[in-house]
C-alpha cells in the first residue's frame, strides 16, 4: 500500500503543459522567404517520392532487393516530409507557434522515427552496393528479396522500439520550467532539458539515438566504402573502376547530404558555441533537403526509372493517337 500510494504521488507531481510554445524561426531575418523555400521543398518531395513509389510499385522487374530498399527509402522520406514540414507550414500561414503536449509528443516520435528508418536504410543500400561489387557472382544468391524484407522489418522494429522508448520517456518528465521549445519542431533535446524532475534517462536514450542513427551508419557506411574503393583497385581498367563506382554515386551522395549536416552540427555544438539560429537552420534543412532530392537523384541517374518513365510517355501518346483516329 505503502508503495502504491508513494507511486501515486509521484504521478500526481509529474507537470505537463497544456501546450508548448515553438520558437525556432523568431528573431530570423526575413523567414518568410525561408518557410516558401521550405513550402516548396516539401511539394517537390511528396509529388518526387510519391512517383518513385509509384514507380517501383508498378513495375515489376523493379521488385528487386535494391529497389526494394530504395521504396523504403522513399516511403520513409515521404512520411518524414509530411511529419515535419506541414507544422511549419500552419506556423507561417496561420501565425499559430502552438501545439498540445500530446500532439508535440505524436510529431516529436514521427519526425525522429522516421529519420532513424532513413538513416537505416541508407546502411542497407550501402550493404548491397558493397556485395554487388565485392561478390557480384554470389550476390543473387546472398542479397535477396526475402533478406531484403526481413532486414526492413528489422529496421522499422528497431526504429519504432528505440523511439518509442525515448518519446514515452517525456511523459514521464516533470515540465515545470517552461512551456517554450527552442527548436523548429517538437525536438527531444530541447523538451527533456526543460525539467524539473531528473532526466537522465532521456539524456541517456538520446545519446542512445546518436549513437544508433547517426554514428553508427556512418562507421558502417564509410567502412563499406572503404571495403568497396579496396575492390576497385583490383580492377585493372579505368573503364571497369568508373563503371563499378557509377553504381554508387547516387547512394554516395544520399548519404553525405543526409548524415554529414547533422553530425557537423552536433559536432560544432560540442567544440563551440553554436548561435541557436544557426542550428535551427542547418538541421531544419538537413531535414528537409534530402527528401526532396533523394527522387530527384535516383530518378535522373538511375536507367531503369528513366526506362520507365520513358514507356510511360510512350503509352499516354500512344492512348492519344489512338483517341484521335477514332
Amino acid at each position: 500500500m505503502n508503495n502504491f500510494n508513494s507511486s501515486s504521488l509521484q504521478n500526481i507531481s509529474i507537470v505537463r503543459p497544456e501546450y508548448f510554445y515553438i520558437s525556432g524561426f523568431t528573431g530570423i531575418p526575413y523567414v518568410k522567404y525561408y518557410f516558401i523555400f521550405l513550402f516548396l521543398t516539401y511539394f517537390i518531395a511528396v509529388f518526387g517520392n510519391s512517383f518513385v513509389l509509384f514507380m517501383i510499385f508498378t513495375d515489376r522487374s523493379l521488385h528487386i532487393p535494391r529497389y526494394i530498399g530504395i521504396f523504403n527509402l522513399a516511403l520513409a522520406d515521404f512520411g518524414e516530409t509530411n511529419a515535419l514540414i506541414p507544422n511549419l507550414m500552419k506556423t507561417f500561414l496561420f501565425d499559430s507557434q502552438y501545439i498540445s503536449y500530446n500532439a508535440c509528443l505524436a510529431n516529436m516520435f514521427f519526425v525522429f522515427f522516421f529519420l532513424g528508418v532513413q538513416s537505416l536504410t541508407l546502411v542497407v543500400l550501402a550493404y548491397d552496393r558493397y556485395i554487388a561489387i565485392r561478390l557480384p557472382l554470389r550476390y543473387h544468391s546472398i542479397v535477396n528479396n526475402s533478406l531484403m524484407f526481413v532486414v526492413l522489418i528489422v529496421v522499422w522494429s528497431l526504429s519504432i522500439i528505440v523511439i518509442g522508448l525515448m518519446v514515452g520517456g517525456i511523459s514521464r518528465l516533470s515540465l515545470c520550467k517552461t512551456n517554450e521549445i527552442k527548436s523548429y519542431f517538437c525536438d527531444h533535446g530541447p523538451i527533456y532539458s526543460i525539467a524539473c524532475n531528473d532526466n537522465t534517462m532521456s539524456s541517456v536514450m538520446a545519446r542512445v539515438y546518436n549513437a544508433l542513427f547517426l554514428y553508427a551508419p556512418l562507421f558502417v557506411v564509410s567502412l563499406s566504402y572503404i571495403g568497396i574503393f579496396l575492390e576497385l583497385i583490383k580492377i585493372t581498367t579505368w573503364e571497369g573502376r568508373m563503371k563499378a563506382l557509377k553504381t554508387c554515386f547516387t547512394h554516395m551522395f544520399l548519404v553525405g547530404i543526409f548524415l554529414l549536416p547533422i553530425i557537423s552540427t552536433y559536432i560544432a555544438a560540442l567544440t563551440f558555441t553554436l548561435h541557436p539560429n544557426a542550428r535551427i537552420i542547418n538541421t531544419s534543412l538537413s531535414s528537409a533537403i534530402p527528401p526532396m532530392v533523394n527522387p530527384i537523384i535516383y530518378v535522373l541517374n538511375t536507367k531503369e526509372f528513366r526506362d520507365f518513365i520513358v514507356r510511360m510517355l510512350k503509352r499516354r501518346s500512344k492512348i492519344k493517337i489512338h483517341a484521335l483516329t477514332k
